[in-house]
């Protein structure tokens, strides 16, 4: 699952990896947590310019009973997004990309009693996507901008060493056709939901400040 995950780049770096024409005004974040406002890149479109907004990571279906609770849904499993309704409908039609420049995913370790949190990156530190979907509004939560969640995938050699399950990292070749809803269908889509290549990440082991969710401080990124 991805439950964690960091964004401290500035925003020209965001921009430029991204292709957002105005630099937006990022607050470094080093323990996003579900629930919170989580960055997104949408486009308008093939040719159409991209534009970066906050939604609340934690997806609620517009036909769910309440806009909070048990409908709040973090993650998505790429392999089953036709076969659930929650998912289809966003997956042909609002994808979107959440910007990051880390992850944590957390290890058993025998006799240990907490598993043990490693931050995993890009070995060239620069920032990359979860691919994501997004959805409206709720109707009883019109305050709301809208949620949006992050897909999981299988992991790679990397990721299996501490977790049986990533994000769905997406290469920057494959953000238009991901973006573009025109671009739809599970076979159309199909060669997009992999794992992302071991060789390009990195993994470290940190201690335990990032268990907490109110820590969002450099410290949760500092090598245990």
């Amino acid at each position: 699952m991805c439950g964690r995950f960091t964004l401290t780049s500035p925003g020209e770096l965001v921009a430029e990896a991204f292709g957002i024409d105005e630099p937006p005004q990022l607050t470094p974040r080093y323990n996003i947590a579900p629930t919170q406002p989580v960055a997104v890149v949408r486009g308008a479109g093939p040719g159409g310019a991209r534009s970066l907004s906050f939604l609340r990571w934690g997806l609620v279906p517009t036909w769910a009973k309440g806009p909070r609770g048990r409908s709040l849904i973090i993650n998505a499993r790429a392999e089953s997004l036709t076969e659930k309704p929650s998912f289809r409908e966003p997956f042909e039609s609002r994808r979107c990309l959440v910007p990051a420049d880390g992850f944590y995913e957390w290890k058993e370790v025998p006799g240990a009693r907490a598993k043990q949190p490693f931050l995993l990156r890009m070995a060239d530190g620069r920032p990359f996507a979860f691919a994501g979907l997004w959805e409206r509004p709720h109707p009883g939560d019109a305050e709301s901008p809208g949620t949006c969640l992050v897909l999981t995938t299988e992991p790679n050699a990397l990721v299996r060493e501490i977790h049986d399950r990533m994000p769905l990292i997406l290469a920057p070749q494959d953000y238009a056709a991901w973006l573009d809803p025109d671009v739809g269908g599970a076979r159309r889509l199909s060669s997009l939901l992999r794992p992302f290549p071991a060789e390009a990440m990195t993994a470290v082991r940190v201690g335990l400040a990032v268990n907490n969710a109110n820590n969002d401080t450099p410290d949760c990124l500092q090598p245990a």
